[in-house]
Order: C-alpha cells, then structure tokens, then sequence
C-alpha cells in the first residue's frame, strides 16, 4: 500500500512538483528553505526578470493556436498520457499565441464515459497557493505581518513564539504534518468519507513533535497551510470559503471553483478517481476515491476547480496583476532559494511557478512559465504512479523502463518540453 504520509510529503509531482519540490504528493526531495527565512539560503535566481513578470497586465488570447501549434502540443499530450496510468486526463496551455485545451481517455472506465474538458477535479495542494495569496493581501492591506509570530493568533503551537506566518507559507516552520500520524492515517483508510474539523487536523499534527528548529530547514506539511487558514478567518472574522469568493474567485471571475468547506458535494461533471492508496486496493484493482471526503486537507487540500479556471488563476498568481500589489509580489517572485526551491506558496523551478496537487484518486499541475508567458494545467483522474519507482506501487503493465512520475507531472513535463522549456522536476524515488 502506497502510505497517505508518503503521498503528502512527496509535493504532488510536479510538485510544485509535488509540489516543487514539494507539493501534495510527488517528490521526495528537500530543497532548502526560502531565502526569505532564516536559514540563510542561497539568493533566490528561480525568476530572471521578476519585475518584467509583474509589469505585465494584458491578458492573454483565448482564442485556439494555430493548427501546427496545436499539433506539438497534442503529440506531446498523447505522449505523456500513454505512459502515465490514468484512465483520463485534460491539458490546458495559453501563450501569447492562444489557447490549447483537450480532454484525452475515459472519465469512468466502468462505463466509457469520455474525459471533457469541462469536467471539474479535486486539485488538492493546488488549495495552498490560493491560501498563501489571501495571506499575502492580508499583508497588503497591512492586517498582518510575514513576521508576525503564529502565537498572535493560534494558541498551542509549539515554538509558537518563534514560527513566523512567513515560515509557515515557506515550509520551514519545522511543525509536521498531521498526515504523518499513524493513527490519523489508520481512520482515514478506514473513514475515508469521514469529515475532519480544521480543529481536529491541527490538535493532531501540533501534538506530533517539531521537526527542527523554526526557520532552519524545510519540511512539506499540511499542519502550516491548515494554521493559515485558520489565521485567515480570526483576521477577517469570516469562514475561508468567504473571503476566498471575496477576494479571488469572484474578482478573477473563477465561476467554476469552489470550497465546499466539509461538504462531499462535487460538482458535475466530474471524472471517477482512482488510487493505489488504502487497504482494499490492489494493483489489479484500484480502489475508487472519488466520494473520499477532501476535508482532511482544508485550506491545504480542498478546492475543486477545472483546467479554464486553473489557467486564469495560474497566471494572475505568477504576475500578480488583479491579486497582489507589486512590490509584494516582487517579493513573492523572489521568495524560493537558489535557481529552484519552495517559496511563499509556491514552488519554483527555473522559472516555472506553482503547485502540484495530488488527493487519493486525482492528480492536478499547475505551472505558469515567468520566461515565456505560458500557463500549462495538467488533471488526471487517478494518483498512480509509473516508470521506474522503487518506493511507490504501481500497476501491471507499468513502463519500469521509464523515470518513475505521477501521472498529471508526466503530462506537464512531456508537454513543457515540447514548447521548448522543460521543466525538470527533481527525482522521485
């Protein structure tokens, strides 16, 4: 059985690349912490030209690429897909030279049900960058400070006098995630529709004991993003799902994303979602996660959204236009160590901004490119790795001659590559 721990704190495969690095559920490397902590990590060069990344404000086409464009783009897509093991999958792309959007396989292999590009997913880690944006205009309308210590707001933290808001959006709190408890693992294996309290998630991974030192290394855990969202509603005095309609969904005008806060509702269409995780799959059988309650990751974990909306929110988050003002999101821009590490939300990696979400069932990318001006948005209707894993299970007719990837990374990376900048997400063991 592929652990729910392993999953977490692997960032989602492409991270960000589970994240970058780091994300919901992918990669299991750790780069070092954000510049902008206390670590004293290497000067952040992941963005060349980050004040020509926030001075552009004119949206893109939305009108299809040209034929020939297209064509690089789907051969790349049926590549990628071939190889990764999901029934279903959905690439979106805008440049300056349009939009590419299709749906590729089954929606549900029980019935032949095809993947439309209009179909909604649960996106998993994707949830943290939206949660460190309401943080950061928090910071903007100066209702909070990056350095402010968690314990002005959340009580029972440890090393609560010393984790900074800043630490806990960068991953380097040292605070574990809540995931890594085998007792929480155990009820949600056997509970998986079960609903979690943002209360209950916090006393378990608070009662876990710190990793190390506040703003000396980086750890990829749920427990940070779940205390910002909780820092989010104390500061406004409104539910998450609230301010989140307030102050991004509805200005991006992002209609087909939602927060359902706890509720099992998802909307239609939607993909059935297939896994490896808990004990009644088998490699000849994956066990079907789509009715699993996504509460258990809250303001870390819960969105659901579709590839259009994804595109939008992608690329306002990477510049900033219509989100943050700019010296902040200068900051934003320059807030991962060295050429690629985790930032304020986000991972990056040479130049490639955002977040990979990954939930038993479904596998989510999201990645704006600062270079070229490209947003590409991969879903897959399954979490299930290929290629050569050596820690993670895999199916039967796995390509082991392959790098081992999560599906939607696989997609991305395939895609990435064809326009000419690849992204290269860290090994995954």
């Amino acid at each position: 059985m592929v652990t729910l721990a392993r999953t977490l704190a692997r960032p989602a495969a492409v991270v960000a690349a589970v994240v970058l690095l780091a994300g919901c559920a992918g990669q299991p490397s750790t780069p070092s912490a954000s510049p902008t902590s206390s670590a004293g990590a290497a000067l952040s060069t992941c963005v060349t030209d980050p004040a020509a990344v926030v001075a552009r404000s004119q949206a893109l086409p939305t009108t299809p690429m040209t034929d020939s464009q297209a064509a690089v783009i789907d051969a790349a897509a049926g590549e990628g897909f071939a190889a990764a093991a999901a029934p279903g999958a959905i690439v979106a792309v805008q440049s300056k030279d349009g939009l590419f959007l299709k749906a590729y396989g089954v929606a549900d292999p029980a019935t032949g049900v095809p993947m439309t590009t209009d179909m909604f997913q649960r996106v998993g880690s994707i949830t943290k960058p939206f949660t460190a944006t309401l943080l950061l205009q928090l910071v903007a309308d100066g209702d909070v400070s990056l350095d402010d210590p968690i314990s002005t707001y959340v009580d029972g933290v440890p090393n609560g006098d010393h984790v900074t808001l800043r630490m806990l959006a960068d991953m380097t709190s040292g605070l574990a995630s809540y995931t890594l408890d085998p007792a929480w693992q155990a009820t949600f294996f056997a509970q998986p529709e079960k609903v979690w309290s943002p209360d209950e998630l916090l006393a378990i991974g608070l009662a876990l004991p710190p990793l190390f030192e506040p703003g000396t290394s980086f750890n990829y855990s749920n427990t940070n993003t779940v205390l910002l969202g909780k820092v989010i509603e104390k500061v406004t005095g409104q539910p998450y799902q609230d301010v989140l309609q307030q102050k991004i969904l509805t200005p991006l005008k992002l209609t087909d994303t939602t927060f359902p806060a706890g509720s099992p509702v998802y909307p239609e269409p939607h993909p059935q979602g297939f896994t490896l995780q808990g004990t009644n799959a088998t490699v000849e059988s994956p066990a079907n996660a789509t009715d699993w309650n996504p509460s258990w990751g809250w303001t870390a974990g819960e969105l659901i959204s579709t590839a259009t909306d994804l595109l939008a929110f992608a690329r306002a988050e990477g510049t900033g236009h219509g989100l943050l003002p700019a010296d902040l999101q200068m900051q934003r821009l320059t807030s991962s160590p060295g050429s690629a590490g985790y930032g304020l939300g986000w991972g990056c990696s040479a130049g490639w901004v955002g977040h990979a979400g990954e939930l038993p069932g479904f596998n989510s990318s999201m990645f704006y490119d600062t270079a070229s001006d490209t947003t590409i948005i991969t879903l897959t209707n399954s979490d299930i790795p290929s290629g050569g894993c050596s820690d993670s299970t895999t199916l039967l007719d796995n390509p082991a001659d392959l790098p081992c990837s999560s599906p939607a990374t696989r997609l991305f990376v395939s895609v990435s590559t064809a326009l000419g900048h690849a992204f290269v997400p860290p090994a995954k063991r």
